[in-house]
Order: structure tokens, then sequence, then C-alpha cells
């Protein structure tokens, strides 16, 4: 059966709902010297709790700009954005760090690793910053989760490109997310590499049934998700079925 255009209207901002994300009218205007610019102009979106979308579109067409806003890195100029049943608006910088820190994970084509700091201080950092206990411990198991059990005392400059990607993974799901956000995380990585990374990156979300936010500029990796949304000039433009069956 052919894939079939399908737009998602999001006007329930009932936390009872089973979303992690919901986006309402969600729009944003950034602007420079040349003037206002619309980055996302009315985004209509519910992504399910442990469901896998991946954000495809042009560059230009508000791919990272939503991620960005998801996160709360980005403010919204105007709509609803509700995460993990928690609503933004009103928000302070501080309150949405905090929120980040304990519901969201986010991974970025650049690795963001501190390089004074060894893999596991870099992935240890988000317990100590929650204040949890057993902060090494859990993130020694992280880095033995992706395979770094023999690089624990490594600095990223004494990493690979592969490796630092691991350190991040295991750095955005040490806190145990509900949600994790992933824009081009192997745009830096060679094929195989990249390859290895994304099957770790699919199998983390899966085991901890993760809600998992997917940019990317290939249609192939978009295709691993069980959903696929398309972007142009800030609107979805298409919203289908993927490759994958959330289950």
């Amino acid at each position: 059966m052919g894939k079939r255009f399908k737009k998602v209207i999001c006007m329930d901002s009932n936390p009872a709902t089973n979303d992690a994300i919901q986006l309402s009218d969600l729009r944003l205007t950034l602007h420079s010297d040349a003037g206002a610019v619309d980055i996302l102009n009315g985004i209509d979106l519910n992504v399910a709790s442990g469901e896998t979308l991946g954000v495809v579109g042009p560059s230009g067409s508000g791919k990272t700009s939503l991620l960005m806003v998801m996160a709360g890195l980005e403010p919204a100029t105007s709509g609803d954005v509700r995460i993990a049943g928690q609503p933004f608006q009103g928000l302070d910088e501080d309150a949405l760090a905090r929120f980040r820190r304990d519901q969201i994970g986010i991974v970025f084509q650049s690795f963001h690793l501190v390089p004074t700091m060894t893999a596991l201080e870099n992935v240890a950092l988000p317990m100590e910053f929650a204040g949890r206990d057993g902060a090494f411990e859990k993130a020694e198991a992280e880095l033995r989760a992706v395979g770094l059990a023999d690089r624990l005392a490594h600095y990223p400059g004494q990493l690979s490109g592969g490796e630092q990607q691991r350190v991040a993974l295991a750095r955005a799901f040490v806190t145990e997310p509900a949600i994790l956000l992933a824009d081009e995380p192997t745009g830096s990585l060679d094929g195989d590499t990249g390859e290895a990374v994304i099957e770790l990156l699919f199998d983390l979300q899966k085991r901890r049934n993760t809600t998992l936010v997917l940019v990317t500029h290939a249609p192939a990796l978009a295709e691993r998700c069980g959903r696929i949304l398309s972007l142009a000039d800030g609107r979805i433009f298409s919203d289908q079925q993927g490759g994958r069956t959330n289950a």
C-alpha cells in the first residue's frame, strides 16, 4: 500500500494524553538587520510517547529550529508548546534548563564534549548537575552500554569521532530522559561509523522506549523511523508512515 498524506492537527493540550510532544499553531520569527524572518509558520504536531519521528526537508526549511523549540532552547514567537506534559509558556530560562536536564536528551552533529573532562566525567556531568546519587556509577554503566568500557579515562581528543558520538549518546541517555532530540547525529562521521552510531541510537531508544525526534538530510535514515515529517518553508509538507514499526 502506498504512503498517504496525513497531516496531524494538534488541538488537544490535555496533559493526560499519551503524547510526549504537542505543538499547536507553533510560529517562530527571528529578527536580523535585514528584518523579520518567519522560520516556522503554524506547525501543528503530536508525537506519541515512545514514537520515532524522522524530520526531513531542504536546508532552511526549519528542521533544526523546530528541534530547538522542542528543547526549549529557542522560545516560540507564538503558539502552544507542551513537552512531556509540561507547557513551556511562562517558564523562565532556569526552569527550562531544569526541565531539559531531567526530561530531554540532545545529540548534535558536533559532539559538544568538554575537552578537559574524561569520557566518564562528561557522561556523569548531567547527573551531577541534577544532584543525583551514583553519578559516576551510572555514567560507567552507560559507557559500557555503548561499547566504551575501555575508554572511561580517555579525553575527547584521545577518541575517534565515532567514539566521541558514542560518549555523547551515553550522556544523552544517562538521565533516562523521556525524549531524545537528535540533530544530524552522523553528519560529521564517515558512512560505516555513522551506521554503527545509528544502530546504537535505535537500539537504546527501543530498549528504553524513549520518544525520538531525528533531524536528518538523509531520506534513508529517516525511513528507519516509524514516521517521517517533511518540512518546507517552515510548514509541514507531509506526515507519513516510515519504514519502522514502533512496537
